[in-house]
């Protein structure tokens, strides 16, 4: 198998409101496609026009607009045909695929943030997609106060969950670092306090591993 015939990346920048996910994706993707890798940018929930209309319904709105089990229900939907018309045939095509969110944003808001707990949401995952999960997943970090103050000054239409209290997005930043902590080899925790050329150097680094791999034990030396 050539490089080019070779299956993409699948790299996902999780966090909470306001951490800066949207910048790094476009850095990133500029910094890949510099290097002759072939990317595609998408988002969650969204990513094809069915997708995106289930997001105005998630993201516009009253806070209390739907329940957490139907939120939850709602982003499995809309990620079913994210990845069934989008993400897996880019990455078959040998195209690395960068989301802003995936599946680690549905267990940290509606798992941690709306308490539904982890095993409704990982069952909820297998039954939609299987073992299906990202080759690297970048968790931008910031304190709750300083995201939320991000967010407002970009205020826009979408703002159905920087409305919710405080208390949820603090269960949302606690359940990103838990995912962090609970599967290392396939997240990095970023400090996204900085300015954006700072966050994407830590980015960048993180994601050359993907680039030139370690050799595995064993393997003879070059």
């Amino acid at each position: 198998m050539t490089r080019r015939q070779a299956r993409g990346r699948f790299v996902t920048l999780e966090g909470g409101e306001g951490a800066g996910k949207s910048t790094q994706i476009r850095m990133l993707a500029q910094w890949l496609q510099a290097r002759g890798i072939p990317v595609l940018t998408t988002r969650e929930p969204g990513g094809t026009a069915g997708a995106e209309r289930i997001r105005t319904l998630l993201v516009e709105g009253a806070t209390d607009a739907w329940t957490p089990m139907t939120e939850a229900l709602l982003n499995y939907a809309a990620r079913h045909d994210h990845v069934a018309r989008v993400i897996g045939p880019a990455l078959a095509a040998g195209t690395w695929v960068l989301s802003d969110r995936f599946a680690d944003s549905t267990m940290a808001y509606q798992g941690h943030g709306h308490a539904l707990g982890r095993p409704a949401i990982a069952a909820l995952h297998r039954a939609v997609l299987g073992r299906f999960k990202p080759d690297l997943t970048l968790i931008l970090d910031i304190p709750v106060a300083q995201g939320l103050a991000r967010a407002a000054a970009r205020r826009g239409v979408e703002t159905r969950y920087e409305n919710m209290v405080e208390a949820f997005h603090h269960r949302v930043r606690a359940g990103f670092r838990a995912i962090a902590r609970e599967e290392p080899g396939r997240c990095a925790l970023i400090d996204a306090r900085a300015d954006a050329e700072a966050v994407h150097r830590r980015v960048t680094r993180r994601v050359g591993r993907l680039l030139d791999p370690p050799p595995r034990a064993g393997s003879p030396a070059r």
